[in-house]
């Protein structure tokens, strides 16, 4: 039984909750793209991609290799299994364990399509010394979480196994090496648990399938593989093969590739590194190859002539996208000269989605969402990709606006200024992991140490990184840079995709058209222009700041914490740290948002928060406050939600006066840009027209509408209100609701000691406005149904089914009361996996989760959710209810309860040394009028969790008198 195991299918890609608008969903979802991009193409090292099995006869210069850092015990066994270990004590009393195998998808034959993925969820299935569920029953009491610190990935050439282990018990920690020998080479393969698991992998392609983006990927991906031995081999492989393949066939999988001289053991953690090498070498020595191996083949993605051009379109496909690809051939990073050319494309990839991101930002701007990047990807090749999102019926606009700027930076190259701070960016990332080496995550060494085991990739370490870096950054030169921007815009092995919804088949052009674009795109194409920004300008002037005085200061002994109330009414909570070397967070709020405004000018509420976090501060516009801070570790979000405003951000502790300025201006002096509004209106009148489209977005507007009693605000924004949203009522709205610093309270945790926190307290918080007003938020009557509901939404051509039960009901918001309903909770997520995905076979990730909030009033929501197939609904639905009613009449099993209290355990431990539980538990408690201290005595008041109070927990909770089930069910459904 595989956790949610994360196998490609497709080449693209708190307890205590606010329900944020579906406006800022949407919006959010554009951001998070384009930060995601930036940091997936320019902060991760290398993306997890195929290679060549590694060669001794590579030509490489040996004198230019980067050395292996010291700090790992690095070997093979006499069977050729490889081993890496380090201590680690980030987090302590804690082991990241890896078996990585070098074999995946592309190693299958024809008639195994499927199968290495297959293996992968049959090894938590049974063992040679942990027979059927064992297993993952062992790793549960022993508080090690399943999915979360217990997981296994399949890939085209690569499968790994990876568990997070305390190591306070050495008995625990022996085991975990006992389970990666397990899966290494005693996976047992019963016929009768195979059986059991092809309906859950059947599942687990419907999940992440069964949608537009597979039926389009279909059809486009031989093309985008050059009908490679990649392109016939996804992962998840077919269905008639994972429903027919008989045991032998799993057997001969297993028996060929899993085997110790394609095998790496990697161990990361708060250990003894020579006892576990010792304990490595005992323990996996007894693994044999088998005779007569199969040969490892390194397949490639050979090139093709010319370009290649698919315009495709799916009536559920929810955007119009253009996407360009030339692929490359391979790099890798081995040497010192290799290293310098990575970083050369993190610097191009840096100052190319800064241009792109400067463009999304100007009013009305041409698209949705653009990007491009250098990166790895299958075969030994890397990929010079490029993408947009267009407005419906603005394709053409879209795209030759991001071939203008993939065009303006081949031909004319990049500025001086441009290069220079993109070098000032790498180094304050460089110098920010270096900083904080002490807290740098065994799980992310543990990931390098798999890359250098499968592509090479070499691992001098973060001091070598640092101090090489340092000294030849330099080294690279600007016209270097140009020249590899200009390599990447051949016209030869490229291809490109246009996705689009059914709708706009008419507005789509042919593909001679396409070329005609691409092609033309050189014409007209002036020099960049950069934004000129003096950054040796106080971009908060304090001159005339009248610093604040501190009327109380309280500190709280069992915590560590002190509260601050300042002569202008504002509540500050200072939390100071040493769980990350210069690391800040900060959450600032004040009760009221959206709920004060009248439902007239609702429309306008919704859209300030946005308008003013795009329209920059003082006399900076967002593009120039972009600029202004490029060299400066430091984010600062204002946000207008239903029932709050405030401000959320983080910063470096050398940045962290600046993150004070960035929050008074927008206290004080936020802009209002009409060019910013224009193009919020546009991309909001673009999700309009496709939010319809997909099953899942019209079955979350029903989700939202009952479990809001049809509040017209939890229907978020249509055309009509669109249209009487104003700018003015917007930015005075904003205005408003920041006018009043008594109203906040300002959390702030991490590394604050040697900053001089207390006078930058009183002079940029204590400075700020005081109305004394003791404003809060107006109770707007948003919550579910009452009774006994049942809604159905048909909508999808697939089969695929959703499922959502919904406990709701009024609570009291008390700590006994939230603790009883976390541990339903987290038994119920047990008993579900157990009986939905085990048992039944028909679902590959239940979920069940408890949540609770004491703002507006006191309410709970337990929800159960699972995707299926849709004439499964109605059994299943049954079947979770049967469990529901096991509780109800019994409680939970004692077993049930040891793991959730064992796994609650062990994750508060860890919680405890991170900064964001910190900011996150003291905000929630102030907002909720808690005692933050009852954190200390957490672990030991699980013991009041009993099976008796489960059993209470479950009748008053879950008595069903007020249960809604939510059913998306396809069109054609009977």
């Amino acid at each position: 039984m595989a956790p949610r195991c994360l196998c490609t299918l497709q080449l693209r890609n708190s307890k205590r909750f606010s329900r944020q608008s579906k406006y800022l969903r949407f919006y959010a979802c554009y951001m998070m793209k384009f930060n995601l991009s930036l940091v997936l193409f320019l902060l991760v090292s290398l993306s997890l991609c195929a290679q060549q099995k590694p060669s001794q006869n590579s030509a490489v210069n040996k004198e230019d290799l980067q050395p292996m850092d010291d700090a790992i015990h690095h070997g093979y066994l006499s069977n050729g299994l490889a081993y890496y270990v380090r201590k680690n004590q980030a987090p302590k009393k804690r082991a990241v364990l890896y078996l990585v195998e070098r074999a995946g998808s592309i190693q299958e034959d024809d008639n195994q399509l499927g199968l290495a993925h297959f293996v992968e969820h049959m090894a938590f299935k049974g063992t040679r010394d942990f027979p059927q569920n064992e297993l993952i029953d062992y790793l549960q009491k022993s508080g090690v979480k399943f999915g979360a610190d217990v997981n296994a990935h399949t890939g085209y050439d690569r499968t790994i196994y990876e568990i997070t282990i305390p190591t306070d018990s050495m008995q625990v920690f022996e085991k975990g090496l006992e389970i990666l020998l397990n899966w290494a080479g005693h996976v047992r393969l019963d016929s009768a648990e195979i059986n059991s698991e092809r309906g859950v992998i059947l599942e687990e392609a419907r999940l992440r399938g069964k949608n537009a983006y597979e039926r389009m990927g279909n059809q486009t991906r031989s093309m985008e593989l050059n009908n490679s031995r990649y392109a016939f081999r996804l992962p998840i492989g077919t269905e008639e093969i994972i429903k027919n393949c008989t045991p032998a066939q799993l057997k001969q999988f297993y028996h060929d590739w899993y085997r110790p001289d394609e095998q790496a053991i990697i161990v990361v953690g708060d250990i003894n590194a020579n006892k576990v090498e010792e304990l490595i070498q005992k323990k996996f020595a007894s693994l044999q190859n088998p005779p007569n191996e199969k040969p490892w083949v390194s397949y490639t993605i050979p090139p093709v002539a010319g370009t290649r051009i698919k315009i495709l379109t799916d009536p559920e496909a929810e955007y119009t996208d253009f996407s360009m690809v030339v692929r490359l051939p391979g790099t890798k990073v081995r040497t010192n000269t290799e290293y310098l050319q990575k970083i050369s494309t993190y610097l191009l990839n840096k100052m190319l989605n800064d241009r792109l991101r400067d463009v999304s930002k100007t009013g009305n701007p041409p698209f949705l969402y653009a990007s491009a990047s250098n990166s790895s990807s299958l075969g030994n090749t890397d990929i010079f990709a490029i993408r947009t999102v267009a407005k419906p019926g603005e394709l053409e606009k879209a795209t030759k606006a991001l071939l203008a700027e993939i065009k303006r930076a081949s031909k004319f190259g990049f500025t001086k200024e441009e290069f220079a701070s993109a070098k000032q960016w790498f180094l304050s990332i460089k110098s920010g992991v270096y900083n904080d080496m002490a807290n740098h995550k065994s799980a992310t060494y543990a990931q390098e140490y798999s890359r250098n085991f499968l592509e090479q990739e070499s691992c001098p370490g973060l001091e070598f990184e640092y101090n090489y870096s340092n000294e030849y950054l330099n080294d690279i030169k600007l016209s270097e840079i140009n020249s590899l921007m200009a390599s990447y815009t051949s016209d030869q092995n490229r291809y490109v995709i246009v996705e689009a919804p059914e709708k706009e088949k008419n507005n789509l052009p042919d593909e001679k058209t396409v070329l005609d674009w691409i092609n033309d795109s050189n014409k007209d194409v002036q020099a960049y222009q950069d934004v000129e920004v003096d950054k040796t300008v106080d971009i908060l002037p304090t001159d005339d700041l009248v610093s604040g005085r501190i009327e109380s200061d309280p500190y709280d002994q069992v915590i560590g914490s002190q509260t601050l109330t300042l002569s202008n009414g504002a509540k500050v909570i200072l939390k100071n740290t040493n769980f990350h070397n210069g690391q800040v967070f900060f959450d600032i709020y004040s009760f009221g948002g959206t709920s004060l405004a009248s439902d007239a000018d609702y429309s306008s509420a919704l859209l300030s928060g946005p308008l003013v976090l795009k329209s920059g501060v003082a006399n900076f516009n967002q593009i120039e406050l972009d600029k202004y801070l490029s060299n400066k570790n430091v984010s600062v979000s204002p946000y207008v939600h239903d029932y709050l405003q405030g401000i959320t951000g983080a910063s470096s502790q050398r940045d962290f006066e600046i993150a004070l300025k960035l929050i008074h201006l927008f206290f004080t002096s936020p802009r209002k840009d009409s060019t910013v509004w224009e193009g919020l209106l546009s991309e909001q009148r673009a999700w309009l027209a496709t939010k319809n489209n997909t099953p899942s977005g019209v079955y979350a507007d029903t989700v939202s509408a009952v479990l809001n009693s049809y509040n017209s605000r939890a229907m978020g924004i249509n055309d009509k209100m669109l249209a009487t949203a104003n700018i003015d009522k917007a930015f005075n709205f904003y205005k408003n609701r920041f006018a009043d610093a008594s109203n906040f309270t300002f959390v702030f945790v991490g590394n604050l000691d040697d900053i001089g926190i207390r006078s930058l307290i009183k002079k940029y918080i204590g400075s700020l406005p005081s109305l004394k007003s003791n404003e809060t938020y107006k109770d707007i009557g948003m919550y579910p149904l009452s009774g006994k509901v049942t809604k159905i939404v048909r909508k999808g051509i697939d089969d695929k089914s959703t499922v959502d039960l919904v406990f709701t009901g009024q609570f009291e918001y008390t700590q006994a009361n939230n603790l009883q309903l976390n541990a339903l909770g987290e038994i119920l997520q047990i008993k579900l996996t157990e009986r939905l995905r085990q048992q039944e076979s028909e679902v590959y990730s239940p979920r069940a989760g408890a949540y609770y909030s004491n703002y507006p009033t006191g309410r709970y929501t337990v929800r159960v959710q699972f995707t299926c197939g849709a004439a499964n609904v109605d059994k299943l639905i049954a079947a979770t209810l049967d469990e529901i009613d096991k509780i109800k009449q019994n409680g939970s099993l004692q077993a049930d309860i040891e793991k959730f209290k064992a796994e609650e355990t062990r994750s508060t431990q860890l919680n405890l040394k991170e900064n964001k539980f910190w900011l996150d538990h003291l905000a929630s408690t102030a907002r909720n009028r808690e005692d933050p201290d009852y954190i200390v005595d957490y672990i030991s008041s699980l013991n009041y969790v009993t099976v008796e109070s489960t059993k209470a927990t479950a009748n008053k909770y879950l008595s069903g008198d007020n249960l809604i089930k939510l059913i998306l069910l396809p069109e054609k459904s009977k």
